[in-house]
């Protein structure tokens, strides 16, 4: 799917890697739709990329519709937002778990079923979600996280799957640890065990490489990352039980407090 003149829907932009994506989408000639809570923080984007701007709440399931029917005409759909959703399910409050679920995967999903009719009757189009390594390894203070990534590959790639030879193209974007504009940025930790981090520009990139040569999955991380992903998926008990051993626990409680405010 080509990126240039198409008009492209980008949730998730004004936190994390959205912002990034936003600029290369832009300069490869896309019309941009860029949603987010945040007036104050969109409307800089628009003025900067000439994008058009939705104000609407993931966590609402109405505005999910209104956001759908406003970006009507969407070609490309780039589900890119997340909460960060870290720490002990028992902290969580009931209220929280539902918000988590929302915006992390009910919103793609429901956006995905919303804007693919159109796409399917044009017989073009692409959706692409951006996941985490977390969808294919769990690890400890992130079974919300990880469930609701976890869900978001399967949907993913199931749904490929689904719309196989209607013109439309299904991929999930999978980033390991991001420097500079991810989490361990915002909280001013250091990796666990001091794992290899990515760029935001090697994320960016498998995105359009994704959406561009209709890729199913890419695994944006270090090959030894994506190694232990894969072994961590097939033997679960083994990856605990080196997990537990790798000293990660005081980076993983400092990650846990700075993201609690985000639930």
């Amino acid at each position: 799917m080509r990126i240039t003149g198409a008009t492209v829907l980008l949730t998730g932009v004004t936190g994390g890697i959205g912002g990034a994506l936003a600029a290369e989408l832009s300069a490869k000639g896309a019309k941009l739709v860029l949603t987010g809570r945040r007036r104050e923080a969109l409307e800089p984007l628009a003025d900067r990329y000439g994008a058009r701007t939705i104000l609407a709440d993931l966590a609402d399931d109405d505005d999910v519709r209104r956001l759908a029917d406003e970006a009507a005409g969407t070609d490309i759909l780039i589900a890119n937002a997340a909460l960060p959703s870290s720490g002990d399910l028992l902290d969580y409050t009931p209220e929280q778990i539902d918000r988590a679920i929302a915006v992390n995967f009910r919103a793609p999903a429901l956006l995905a079923r919303l804007l693919a009719p159109a796409m399917v009757d044009a017989g073009r189009g692409h959706i692409a979600f951006v996941g985490s390594l977390s969808g294919k390894a769990a690890t400890k203070s992130s079974s919300l996280y990880s469930g609701t990534k976890f869900a978001l590959r399967g949907f993913s790639l199931a749904l490929r799957q689904d719309l196989h030879g209607t013109g439309v193209g299904v991929s999930i974007v999978q980033p390991g640890f991001v420097r500079d504009l991810g989490m361990f940025a915002a909280t001013g930790s250091g990796t666990p065990a001091g794992v290899r981090t990515v760029s935001p520009r090697q994320v960016v990139n498998g995105v359009v490489r994704a959406v561009e040569r209709d890729v199913a999955e890419i695994n944006v991380a270090p090959l030894e990352l994506k190694i232990l992903s894969a072994i961590a998926g097939q033997f679960p008990g083994f990856a605990e039980r080196v997990q537990r051993r790798s000293g990660a626990e005081p980076t993983i409680r400092k990650i846990v407090e700075s993201q609690r405010p985000s639930r």
